[in-house]
């Protein structure tokens, strides 16, 4: 098994590797446009659900959505894709967000019609509307709600899911693993029939400069940015970086390694043998030969990620409070 390697005995990477700020930089017209109608719709609804991956709990909300979004109307934070991250750590998560001015915090699985989290979040979005102050809304029988976030962290599978639960309801919206499905906000949803309650899907937006390197690739890594305006072999060679970091050595296995590796290049060519991608090539004399399909290792890496067969993964558990991280939590 891979978990059998000792961290201490490896020369691991210390730092994040570098890449341009360029390459983190994707803020298309359609997120200008969509914002500016979230802005313009925001006194027509009674409140904002925010929607983050799990899996970095502290890093990549937008702080636009702080500043103009979440600010004037009662506001939740579903950290959504909860089956993909630490289980054991969700309530140090709450409890640290709580402690910076969160107040409602809910984890939830999109793609689990029984979660949990799915289940509280109408009687919590009720109660929360009920106890505020509606002003100009305050004589409207139906509760309006927009939903917000960063691209691909699954708003519209939240949407859907809700709809499905409550009315019984199937594929109201499309949703895709590529960031930028939703293009600009759309018409009231019904979601739910007593009390009726509408949401607004919005576009994902990101904030137009991503300033911070680690924090773009860990965007990247969780699908946030679209991969090809990034590079699929960076995004996997980050995603090594941070295994490597904490200790977490399941792709040793999948990639066809004998021990962990801090090369991406060595990497991706082992990993194209063990999974058999390769790419035809011609020579200068003319010859075809293969050689390895590196891009398409690294999409597969990369989608070993994100669907868990790396295991269960916080991105973020640097950010944790030093008293509430633990010692091999990586699954």
């Amino acid at each position: 098994m891979a978990t059998k390697f000792d961290v201490a005995a490896y020369s691991f990477r210390k730092k994040c590797p570098y890449v341009s700020k360029d390459l983190l930089h994707w803020f298309p017209g359609h997120m200008n446009k969509g914002l500016k109608q979230m802005q313009r719709k925001l006194k027509s609804v009674d409140c904002v659900i925010e929607v983050h991956d799990a899996r970095i709990p502290f890093t990549g909300r937008n702080p636009i959505f702080t500043n103009t979004l979440t600010g004037a109307k009662p506001h939740i934070l579903v950290l959504n894709k909860k089956d993909l991250t630490i289980r054991s750590l969700l309530p140090k998560i709450k409890d640290q967000l709580t402690s910076e001015g969160v107040q409602n915090v809910i984890f939830t699985n999109s793609k689990d019609q029984h979660c949990r989290g799915l289940k509280s979040l109408r009687p919590r979005l009720v109660d929360i509307i009920k106890n505020s102050n509606r002003y100009n809304r305050s004589e409207e029988l139906d509760y309006s709600v927009m939903i917000i976030g960063v691209p691909n962290v699954g708003k519209s599978s939240l949407i859907n899911m809700l709809r499905s639960r409550n009315m019984n309801i199937k594929h109201a919206l499309p949703v895709g693993a590529v960031a930028g499905i939703t293009r600009s906000v759309m018409t009231k949803i019904r979601i739910n029939n007593d009390p009726k309650i509408f949401m607004l899907d919005t576009p994902g937006i990101l904030e137009p400069s991503v300033s911070d390197i680690e924090m773009g690739l860990k965007l990247a890594l969780c699908a946030s940015l679209q991969d090809h305006l990034v590079g699929e072999e960076i995004i996997a060679d980050y995603l090594l970086y941070w295994l490597n970091k904490h200790g977490s050595f399941k792709y040793v296995d999948f990639m066809g390694l004998e021990e962990p590796c801090d090369d991406i290049n060595k990497v991706l060519v082992t990993g194209s043998i063990k999974l058999n991608r390769v790419r035809r090539t011609r020579d200068f004399d003319g010859r075809i030969r293969e050689v390895p399909d590196v891009v398409e290792v690294a999409r597969t890496m990369i989608r070993a990620f994100r669907t868990g067969e790396l295991g269960k993964i916080l991105l973020d558990i640097d950010l944790l409070k030093r008293d509430d991280r633990q010692e091999n939590v990586l699954a």
